[in-house]
């Protein structure tokens, strides 16, 4: 397979110098061919690209196409080329190469990651009792990355004695791990080997057992939990549990007290845990059985079970129920942290002398801590817009809680802060060469949508600039799946800020930003909320002066992607150029496939396209399914053949459909990752290098030097 496609890239790159060459590339044509898609209830429609579709991704015809448009991509953005180059030195110029994480303490060892200079992976590394002694290395990823067109640790775990780590690793961008398991003392690689499972892990109370999640090779859906015995081959793994229905995802996990190990069943409206002794980890019983739009989480320490629950909830609240009484489910339950209407709780996280609550409050995500004796309070913010993350805690018995700060200007902060006196430390400040804070602003804005809606907008900018309505503005989105897009710093924002431009975050509906409603009202039926919000918000920064009509960039990936889809559809004469990243924009024949990976689990994100009105209601916003004879904004769209979140096929179809029928002559670059999956290539810096090439495209468009 592999020999195939690199003969096909080399094909389409002996191409590339001859169209460079020329004054204007000529874009790839891709064929059409006739192919009907049925709908359960009689409705059909044409999809002439449908046979761009190959799952086993060795078509020759297909890969020739690819490398088509690779090609071209080449020779369109061979004038940027020298931008993307200054970009991606400016870049990785921000990033601190000889740099470490801040060490954490677990069972006797301190762990931490450190990368050398140059390299695309880190070490990882632990030292026993103090960062004094002497270092004992986990992983030298860069040795096992050597050679690999991609590397992935999903997921590690040590075993209770200290003496064996487990690990998921994916080689290919698919997310389909391997389980491995090595001697650490040694470095002895052990005969224990299990393929095409999740990335979680956990060991039994003993250190004997691997618990984990087996996937569908089809569907790529967790379906099957097993146990895997050290010694014995994956053809003996024991059956702990089989997940019927395919709506929901599964993970496996361990409470913080490590008593028990859970089996995590999650779908949009419901959620189930199953969780069994590790030190008998036999029979998984459900901390509540599932019901329909009743979501929950639950962790266990010091003799209770603390959960997180939308029960009577909108917003969630804290319940609490001691070992006695767990048996009885809900009915036992009683709150610790009461529900509130502007307050959504986000996460938590026990100790021994408090609890810390991940809180989303005006559109900001902050931290307090509650103490057994009912106080109060919270970690204190200096910016408008900021996020606050809870940090690496693996010890209850500490007094302090460990937490992350950042926002767009300040580059993320770890602090440590005591609970009982409320005092912080600084433990380590992101190094950014180059950088200084105090040259830029961070704004937060509120935007009124179309029908009265204020949505929450995040901003950077210079210090110097001026709101007169001539800057360039590049504005990004997600807005799907309840995920809140955060204004934490990234190393590519001063390339922007030095040039004048204004960065936004579009904190638009169908994220969580402003509550389990915002969500709410931006899937399923409520969807194009989203796309409409992110437009009135283009429309409100350009009549504030934030930005000049006609220099203004959109970008989103993946769920964000169809944002980009819908919106170069709906208000192509806003933007003068969009970025779409892997993205989701052939919506409605995906979701009637459940053979795709991750579709069933989608239903109560977007319908289900079997039954009518949900068909209807998504045909009329997919992007592929609504390309018209228009003209449209220039485009860059990026994608991965190995991408098993959104299928390749998706933006390809998209692609060659848009090129058959808009009216405009503005460039349409597509450019196809050969070796990476969802999250592009692998490695520090290689993510950087295509982040570069799209944003030396914007640049060159907006008309920013």
């Amino acid at each position: 397979m592999h020999k195939l496609i690199l003969a096909t890239l080399l094909a389409g790159a002996a191409a590339a110098p001859l169209l460079a060459q020329t004054a204007a590339p000529t874009p790839p044509v891709a064929a059409k061919k006739p192919y009907t898609v049925k709908a359960p209830f009689g409705a059909t429609r044409e999809d002439p690209y449908y046979w761009l579709r190959d799952d086993t991704r060795k078509n020759p015809e297909m890969l020739a196409y690819l490398a088509a448009e690779n090609a071209y991509a080449d020779a369109v953005l061979a004038p940027t080329k020298p931008m993307a180059d200054t970009l991606y030195r400016e870049i990785i110029g921000h990033i601190k190469q000889d740099d470490a994480s801040v060490p954490y303490a677990k069972h006797g060892y301190f762990y931490y990651t450190r990368f050398d200079t140059g390299a695309d992976y880190p070490v990882v590394a632990r030292r026993k009792g103090s960062m004094a002694a002497p270092e004992q290395v986990l992983f030298d990823q860069p040795a096992m990355a050597k050679g690999k067109g991609f590397f992935q640790i999903g997921n590690w775990r040590v075993s209770p004695d200290n003496a064996r780590i487990a690990w998921a690793e994916d080689t290919v961008g698919r997310r389909q791990y391997v389980l491995k398991v090595k001697d650490i003392a040694t470095g002895t690689l052990l005969a224990d080997t299990v393929p095409n499972i999740e990335a979680g892990l956990v060991w039994s109370a003993d250190g004997k057992t691997i618990f984990y999640v087996e996937k569908d090779p089809v569907t790529l859906l967790g379906t099957r939990v097993k146990a895997h015995v050290l010694g014995t081959p994956a053809s003996a793994d024991r059956l702990v549990y089989t997940e019927k229905d395919d709506t929901f995802y599964m993970s496996i996990g361990a409470t913080t007290d490590e008593r028990y190990i859970c089996i995590n069943l999650h779908s949009t409206v419901s959620d189930e845990q199953r969780c069994a002794p590790a030190a008998n980890p036999v029979a998984f019983t459900p901390v509540a059985p599932r019901a329909r739009d009743f979501l929950y989480n639950a962790d266990h320490l010091g003799g209770r079970w603390i959960i997180r629950t939308n029960w009577q909830a909108p917003n969630y609240r804290i319940m609490v129920v001691p070992d006695a009484k767990a048996a009885a489910g809900r009915a036992g339950w009683a709150d610790l942290v009461p529900t509130s209407d502007t307050v959504f709780i986000e996460n938590f996280q026990p100790f021994d002398r408090f609890l810390a609550i991940e809180e989303r409050s005006g559109g900001n995500k902050r931290l307090r801590m509650l103490t057994p004796a009912g106080k109060s309070s919270f970690v204190t913010a200096d910016e408008p817009a900021y996020v606050m993350d809870l940090g690496t805690n693996e010890d209850p018995a500490s007094p302090v809680l460990r937490y992350t700060y950042g926002s767009l200007v300040t580059p993320t902060t770890t602090y440590e802060v005591d609970a009982a006196t409320g005092k912080r430390t600084v433990l380590k400040v992101q190094p950014v060469p180059g950088y200084d804070a105090s040259r830029y602003v961070t704004e937060r804005v509120w935007a009124t949508a179309r029908d009265g809606t204020r949505v929450p907008v995040s901003l950077v900018h210079a210090k110097t600039f001026r709101k007169n309505g001539t800057a360039a503005l590049f504005q990004y989105a997600y807005g799907s799946y309840g995920y809140s897009t955060d204004p934490s710093f990234n190393p590519t924002l001063p390339s922007m800020l030095d040039r004048g431009m204004v960065y936004a975050i579009a904190h638009i509906r169908g994220g969580q930003e402003m509550g389990r409603k915002w969500y709410d009202d931006g899937k399923i039926f409520h969807k194009k909320n989203s796309f409409t919000d992110f437009v009135d918000v283009t429309r409100f920064l350009v009549d504030q002066g934030y930005a000049a009509k006609g220099r203004v960039a959109a970008m989103g990936g993946s769920a964000g992607g169809l944002l980009m889809g819908a919106v170069a559809n709906m208000a192509p004469q806003d933007y003068r150029v969009i970025i779409a990243q892997v993205p989701f924009v052939d919506v409605v024949t995906t979701m009637l496939d459940t053979s795709i990976p991750l579709t069933t689990g989608e239903f109560d994100e977007w319908g289900n396209p079997a039954e009518q009105r949900y068909y209807d209601y998504m045909l009329s916003y997919s992007p592929y399914d609504n390309v018209t004879a228009q003209a449209y904004p220039s485009l860059y769209v990026g994608t991965g053949l190995w991408d098993s979140q959104v299928q390749y096929y998706e933006p390809t179809k998209w692609v060659a459909k848009l090129r058959a029928t808009k009216t405009d002559a503005n460039p349409l670059v597509f450019r196809v990752n050969m070796e990476a999956g969802h999250g592009g290539k692998s490695g520090r810096f290689e993510r950087y290098k295509q982040n570069a090439e799209y944003l030396a495209f914007a640049l060159d468009q907006l008309k920013v030097q």
